[in-house]
């Protein structure tokens, strides 16, 4: 019997939970058992392996349980009364798939041999999750991907339907089912996304996607208070930030390198570049944040980082940023709080932005680590 879509709230822990079993219940005997049946599956590939899981990007990246994604989409989780509005749109065929979990018969869907450019979305909540350039024929019967076009964009679930245990695609917004993933992929990727036709929409690279497919309107603020992993770390935290990314501002040396902003010779500061969404937050909100967020009365380090790259600085995108921050920074001097002790952030216009190294970006999300945020 198929399931029905259960509008799941929340994201379950699947290391030890599978669509109908709990495999804390079975004896270790047939949960080997269970193991040898995913290694001999003939339906279409090979499901990954737990170590597979958090190596290669089963579960979500950092950033899960945000309301945007890095791209800007909104990811906030439709009602059930919102789902069940959508829902009125679809023909039955779609309907099936979409609430009630079915596949498609192979080589029998719309968009298996479409080779036009163009983006992919969910057919429900119109969500952008493939690009056009990460298709590839597979040889399934069903269009495959070897990437989304953005990790948060998908939702990850065991299903162990038909006797066997594969890994579920669903859109991260609505939580509809669109297929399965598997890891028998071309490069770059190696993985293999299966996906029903009459789960997606596709629109032409020419066509005007949807308000619903596009990212939100977003402004950005550059803020330096410090080392940026921290930094970076609470802004992604903050509700109605989009993206924070480490970098470097405010010196003179062209696409600097981490080694070369440390040795104090370009006058880079490391710096976040904070992109968010003006509905749900604001410049003045941010602003708040920063200043509890590090130490503007130290100059030139925070804590034990000493150099002017650890200056407290704020990088105005424009005249009104400009402003807003020097009018906060002067109502705090007359606060309480730095009561005998001067604020020495500066406050300049910003130039240009240079994005750190990778291993710098998300480095509290990849290590395990977090620096949470101060009490409201």
């Amino acid at each position: 019997m198929k399931k029905k879509h259960m509008f799941l709230e929340s994201s379950w822990d699947w290391r030890f939970q599978v669509k109908g079993i709990d495999v804390t219940t079975l004896g270790p005997a047939v949960v080997v058992v269970m193991g040898l049946l995913v290694l001999c599956l003939a339906s279409g590939g090979t499901p990954p392996s737990r170590s597979h899981d958090t190596a290669r990007g089963w579960t979500r990246p950092p950033g899960h349980g945000r309301a945007h994604s890095s791209s800007g989409h909104d990811l906030t989780p439709l009602t059930r009364n919102r789902i069940e509005t959508l829902a009125k749109g679809l023909t039955p065929e779609e309907r099936e798939i979409l609430l009630g979990e079915g596949t498609e018969r192979p080589f029998c869907g719309v968009l298996l041999d479409n080779a036009e450019k163009g983006t992919y979305t969910c057919r429900l909540c119109g969500l952008p999750l493939f690009n056009s350039d990460a298709k590839f024929k597979s040889g399934t019967g069903w269009p495959s991907f070897f990437q989304p076009i953005d990790p948060l964009h998908l939702q990850y679930e065991r299903d162990a339907s038909h006797g066997t245990i594969r890994t579920e695609i669903q859109c991260a917004r609505c939580r509809c089912h669109l297929g399965h993933a598997f890891e028998d992929g071309p490069p770059p990727t190696g993985l293999r996304y299966c996906l029903n036709s009459a789960a997606l929409r596709f629109y032409g690279e020419d066509a005007e996607l949807p308000p619903e497919s596009r990212p939100v309107p977003s402004e950005t603020a550059y803020l330096a208070g410090g080392c940026f992993w921290g930094v970076e770390d609470r802004f992604q935290q903050v509700p109605g930030v989009i993206d924070a990314c480490s970098g470097y501002m405010g010196g003179t040396t062209g696409n600097p390198t981490y080694d070369q902003v440390c040795s104090g010779n370009t006058g880079h500061a490391e710096t976040v570049r904070v992109v968010y969404d003006p509905k749900r937050t604001s410049y003045r909100k941010l602003l708040e944040r920063f200043f509890e967020f590090h130490d503007p009365t130290q100059f030139e380090r925070q804590g034990p980082d000493v150099g002017t790259q650890y200056r407290s600085a704020i990088f105005a995108a424009d005249e009104d940023q400009l402003n807003q921050a020097k009018r906060h920074i002067e109502e705090l001097q007359r606060a309480e709080r730095f009561s005998g002790r001067s604020i020495v952030t500066r406050v300049e216009p910003a130039g240009r932005f240079y994005e750190a190294e990778e291993y710098h970006q998300d480095y509290h999300a990849k290590h395990g680590g977090s620096c949470p945020l101060p009490n409201d």
